[in-house]
């Protein structure tokens, strides 16, 4: 079976044809600004744009024809809902003109389970980082249950965030990552994990506030931002895994390409036995990729969706999502 999977929940376009066994194509297009972060409404003007060309090349990098596609899937949510609505209504023109099947699909869950596709890790703990979510996840009793999340801002916006206040501009994480290694000073920052929950907005106003201060390098502040955050998300994915009793971790989501929570995140799985993966990178950030491939299982396990049913869900659930297909 064939699927086409498209993913617009922030500022990324994606559209991603794939088998059971293999990505077939997996392109995408980033909103950009030059200052600020994302607004909705021109975020969903660039994908209304651009989506017709995409889907476009996909097809034509799959080697296939819309009529060859078994299942349409697009990101339901959660998501920026002038973003959502412009995938979900090209999702639905697709399935009425073509008179193909239509699936919306949870994005934080299909990070983790295209991992499946492409390793052969069955049944992880996933810490999942990205700008809008920043959650600790695993599948226990038929759903994907939030064993942690952060209770304001995810990790991703707490480094744009930063990095727009110190005028670095966005995406502001890679550069970060790249002061943070020239960074040789530990500068004490609020460490907020509180049970199994995290916060990043004080550790962010206070990286802030030394920042405008003038006695403090940018280098070191940005090295301190790191290794505080990436602690606290280490600390929360460790406990995950002691209480589930799970031997793999996956890190997943766009803050996934930085190396320094790879390596903590790693050492970390090494210490208790256990394996760690991080996906390719275009399959970390977000891509129709990991959309297509969810819809594809949750179609084949019997899920079928009426059109009544595709609408878009911005605060939609990790663990409202009921799973038949693992």
């Amino acid at each position: 079976m064939i699927a086409l999977g498209i993913e617009g929940t922030a500022h990324t376009l994606g559209v991603g044809i794939v088998t059971e066994e293999k990505v077939l194509a997996n392109i995408f297009d980033m909103f950009k600004t030059e200052k600020g972060g994302i607004h909705p409404k021109e975020a969903a003007e660039h994908h209304a744009k651009l989506i017709k060309s995409l889907l476009k090349k996909a097809l034509e990098e799959a080697e296939v024809s819309i009529e060859d596609i078994d299942v349409i899937a697009f990101s339901q949510g959660p998501g920026l809902g002038p973003c959502l609505r412009v995938v979900a209504t090209a999702a639905r023109a697709l399935a009425i003109k073509y008179n193909k099947p239509i699936v919306g699909v949870n994005h934080c869950i299909a990070h983790v389970e295209v991992v499946k596709l492409v390793s052969d890790v069955k049944d992880p703990v996933g810490l999942y980082v990205s700008g809008g979510n920043t959650q600790v996840i695993a599948l226990e009793g038929g759903r994907y249950r939030v064993f942690g999340e952060t209770l304001d801002i995810g990790i991703g916006n707490a480094l744009d965030m930063f990095a727009r206040e110190v005028g670095l501009g966005f995406p502001g994480g890679p550069k970060i990552e790249r002061l943070a290694k020239k960074g040789r000073k530990y500068i004490e920052l609020p460490y907020a994990v509180k049970g199994m929950d995290l916060s990043f907005s004080g550790l962010l106003t206070e990286a802030v506030r030394k920042f405008k201060s003038g006695k403090y390098k940018i280098e070191d502040i940005a090295y301190s931002f790191q290794e505080t955050a990436f602690a606290a998300l280490v600390e929360v994915t460790e406990r995950a895994l002691a209480h589930t009793g799970k031997d793999e971790v996956v890190l997943v989501g766009g803050v996934a390409a930085n190396n320094r929570l790879r390596e903590m995140l790693s050492a970390m799985a090494e210490d208790r036995g256990a394996r760690f993966y991080v996906p390719p990178y275009d399959l970390c950030r977000d891509n129709g990729a990991m959309i297509a491939y969810t819809g594809l299982l949750m179609y084949k396990a019997g899920i079928k969706f009426e059109l009544k049913d595709t609408i878009v869900k911005q605060k939609f659930r990790t663990d409202e999502v009921e799973v038949t297909w693992t």
